[in-house]
């Protein structure tokens, strides 16, 4: 499902799209509510077939209320969660750095590799002693803030949809 500019999904105002991938698709949009910036993951469940969608969006609902209780600074937030024309949602703050893969290309000195992956490994552990397993760990779910902090995200949470 494509969303057009300018849509509202709740009180999410659609602003554009920022990625895609095969399961889900990322929009920056404007909450109303809060009258801040976030990023808002439509996950595609076309390729599911009918029979499991139900059981995936009980997975997908289980696994995201327990994304809303995870508190590490270096975890990126899912702050809300929903469905739109059923299809599932969620929101996270919008962070505008980048990520670890788009400053790949290029060696990058042994001291900066340290300083991004401690903060990732410490909110893995953090995550992992919440009970939730993140999937899916690779440079593209690896933000970067204005900060210059890294910060994890997607918890491979379209892999429950799988």
């Amino acid at each position: 499902m494509n969303i057009q500019h300018g849509t509202d999904i709740g009180r999410y105002h659609i602003l554009e799209q920022l990625g895609e991938g095969g399961m889900a698709i990322v929009y920056k949009a404007y909450d109303t509510r809060s009258e801040t910036e976030v990023a808002v993951k439509i996950i595609r469940t076309e390729n599911i077939v009918p029979i499991a969608l139900e059981k995936a969006r009980k997975r997908f609902e289980i696994e995201t209320r327990k994304m809303l209780k995870l508190r590490h600074p270096n975890i990126v937030p899912v702050i809300d969660f929903g469905e739109y024309e059923g299809i599932p949602y969620l929101v996270m703050p919008y962070i505008p750095g980048g990520t670890l893969k788009q400053r790949l290309g290029k060696p990058i000195p042994w001291q900066e590799a340290v300083r991004i992956i401690l903060p990732i490994a410490d909110a893995l552990s953090y995550a992992h002693k919440s009970g939730l397993v993140h999937r899916d760990v690779k440079p593209s779910n690896i933000l970067i803030d204005e900060n210059d902090q890294p910060l994890l995200t997607d918890f491979g949470i379209a892999k429950v949809l799988e």
